[in-house]
């Protein structure tokens, strides 16, 4: 049976277009590629936009889109498991270490609240929040050999770190744990 290769994109209901399209591209960093025109076969077209990442200095059609929908209950208080939504959170993943690290320094410096900062064992992550209340991680996979042999160790590794101050703009990777390199 053929596998897949992973997610392609999603799509998200949010609330205010403007006020998300804002979070997507000044805070995430998404670039806008395109958006729904209406189609009269369509009959009554939503507003929809679609983001794109930098994919080795290519943007695919879309990353994630995004669909008005003013309707929306307000957002609820962040957290990570105990909200009752049907996303729990979108992670989106940044180049490599240097550009996380400039990330957290860029979100810090807009105001933007880190809910949590955890070393996950395959990952380091930050995760905010986007206007509508879905749980946005950012982060940076770890060098493959450290997990590799054992990934089920490695996600199952919980380092909570900093999310306020200087701390909170630190990424120690010479003091992470190592699950070590898969057998040959």
């Amino acid at each position: 049976m053929a596998s897949p290769v992973g997610i392609n994109h999603v799509v998200l209901n949010v609330r205010d277009m403007d006020a998300s399209h804002k979070f997507w591209t000044e805070i995430v960093g998404l670039k806008q590629v395109g958006a729904l025109h209406p189609r009269a076969e369509m009959g009554k077209t939503p507003r929809m936009q679609f983001y794109s990442g930098d994919h080795d200095g290519k943007y695919t059609h879309h990353d994630v889109a995004l669909v008005e929908n003013p309707n929306l209950p307000p957002p609820a208080e962040w957290g990570l498991f105990d909200k009752p939504v049907a996303i729990n959170h979108i992670a989106i993943a940044m180049p490599g270490r240097e550009a996380f690290v400039a990330k957290l320094a860029e979100l810090q410096q807009k105001g933007v609240k880190f809910n949590m900062r955890v070393n996950h064992g395959v990952t380091h992550s930050v995760y905010i929040s986007d206007p509508n209340g879905y749980g946005v991680e950012l982060l940076y996979e770890l060098p493959r050999e450290m997990w590799e042999r054992d990934i089920d160790a490695g996600i199952n590794y919980f380092e909570p770190l900093p999310t306020e101050g200087p701390q909170a703009l630190i990424d120690d990777l010479e003091n992470a744990p190592s699950f070590g390199k898969a057998a040959e």
